[in-house]
Formats: structure tokens, sequence, C-alpha cells
């Protein structure tokens, strides 16, 4: 690679542990090495730690020095280029929700610039550029939020329950178009979801948190075996119409919940430990913010 030439865009923590300004755990101990053009789900129940991670990826939160590294470098020491996250505040926008046209929304944000990649993404997204923002629905506000997000071309992408508006067709067409950015240039995407709908084949990647924590990681393919593996050990059949890949988080996240136990008896207190009700006094450092924490 020349001296010119831009480095491909991978993802790596390294023992990356966070801790919120109020003492409560964030994340603890994650190592993980991500790939150029990979497509990982981020899989967890909620308060697993998904966003969290997330954040810290695009530098919303700043991590410990040489924990993190974007495309070879530290994001907080050499700065962050091409990177974008897409996370569910973005609705609460309250430009998104005046009488403004969608034109001019793509305009504001490069759309005269890219032509080819605004128009493309104004047909997978089924998008009307003739909508008025404060007369369309949740859904259709999502769109052109996308739309927005992704006119101006990324390196890295971080998604964050961004596609929960969306219809099941609209989901479809969208993933394929992420689908097609990693398999036509450098690029590298993670996506953290519930919705499973049309997801079968499309990570290259899967991430498993939980409490803050990564139980697993690695390739798609390798991990979804498990599945076999475990209904010819214990003589099961998965359930009728269910992917393989929705039979592994459906898994994974019973054991998860069995593992916590209920909510009231387990708390995640300082730096990972975790508070019961016959332990530290109370609850004081549970944090109230779930959205922060999933």
């Amino acid at each position: 690679m020349g001296p010119s030439a831009t480095p491909p865009p991978t993802i790596e923590t390294t023992d990356l542990t966070y801790t919120f300004p109020d003492q409560s755990a964030g994340v603890s101990n994650i190592t993980l090495s991500l790939p150029a053009r990979s497509r990982t789900l981020l899989i967890g129940a909620n308060g697993a730690g998904k966003t969290t991670l997330l954040r810290l990826l695009a530098g919303k939160r700043l991590a410990p020095a040489g924990t993190i590294r974007v495309s070879g470098v530290d994001p907080f020491k050499d700065g962050l280029e091409g990177v974008t996250y897409l996370g569910l505040e973005w609705v609460l926008n309250a430009i998104v929700r005046t009488d403004i046209g969608v034109g001019e929304l793509l305009r504001s944000v490069g759309g005269d610039v890219y032509p080819e990649r605004r128009d493309e993404l104004v047909g997978v997204l089924d998008i009307d550029t003739n909508w008025r923002m404060h007369a369309v629905s949740d859904g259709e506000r999502r769109r052109v939020q996308l739309a927005m997000g992704l006119i101006r071309p990324w390196t890295v992408l971080l998604l964050d329950e961004i596609t929960v508006d969306l219809d099941v067709w609209s989901r479809a067409q969208f993933l394929g178009f992420l689908r097609r950015e990693t398999e036509t240039r450098e690029c590298t995407v993670v996506y953290a979801t519930h919705i499973l709908d049309n997801l079968a084949g499309w990570p290259t990647h899967l991430v498993h948190m939980h409490l803050g924590t990564v139980k697993g990681w690695g390739l798609a393919e390798e991990m979804l075996k498990e599945v076999d593996e475990r209904n010819k050990t214990e003589g099961t059949v998965g359930a009728p119409g269910n992917s393989k890949l929705g039979e592994l988080v459906l898994r994974w996240l019973r054991d998860d919940l069995k593992e916590r136990g209920p909510r009231s008896q387990h708390k995640r207190g300082p730096e990972g430990w975790t508070y019961s009700a016959t332990g530290i006094g109370g609850y004081g450092l549970e944090r109230k913010d779930s959205m922060e924490k999933n």
C-alpha cells in the first residue's frame, strides 16, 4: 500500500472497557477484529451494551487510549474520517418534522454532489421527493433520514436499530443496498438489530453481547454451525420456518436471560461488578437510560 493509499476499513478493539460518568459499567474487556468489507450483526438482549459499543466506535464517547482502531488508526488520537453512525435518536431531530421538502433535505447533505447515490437511495428506499416532512409517517421519515445519512460515501457504517420503522419490503431493499456497497467498494458495516427478517445469509460476522461483554464472535458461517451441532446433540429440530440465524439468536438470548435471572435480582455496577438484592446497599449505580446500554 503506497503512502497515499487509503487504509482498509477494519475495526479493532483491544480489551475495551468503558465506565459511565456515574461509575456504572458500560462495556468490559471487549476484543474484536472485524475485517474490511465485512457485514457484522451485533446481537444481544436489551441492556447488553450494543449501543454503548457502537457509540464508542463512532467516537461519540471517549474510549481509553489504544483500545480502538478504525481503519488502522486511533480515532480519538488521529481523528475519525469516513465513519457514519445512525441511531434511533436521529428521529428526534426537529428539522425532519417541519414543513420542509425531501429534495431540499437531500441537497443539504450533498445530494447534488453525489447524484447517482442520491437517485439509487431514493429508489431503494421508495422515497417520494415531493414529500413534505411534517406530513409523512414515521416510517417514511426514517427512509428520508437513511438516505440523508448515506448519500455521502462512507467507509465504516454503524447502525443502531435504524430500520425499526421500515416495512419488510423497504428493509429488504435497504439490506440489499448495504450488501452491494460492501461487495463493490472498500467499506464495512456493523448493524445492531433485534429484527432478523431477510437477514439469513446477509452477515459475514456475528458478535454476541451480554451484560456489557462479548460472549463470542467470529465468521457467521462458523457460528451458525452451532445450530446443527446442538440440534444433533439434543436430538431436537428447529422450529418450522425459522432460519438458522433465527434459531441461533433465540438460543443465545434464552441462555443469556437464564444466566442473568430477573432484572430486579441482577444489577450491573462499576467495572463490570453485579449487585444483587442482597448485595451492596441497593441499586444506586444502575443507569436509568436503558437506550444507552442496549
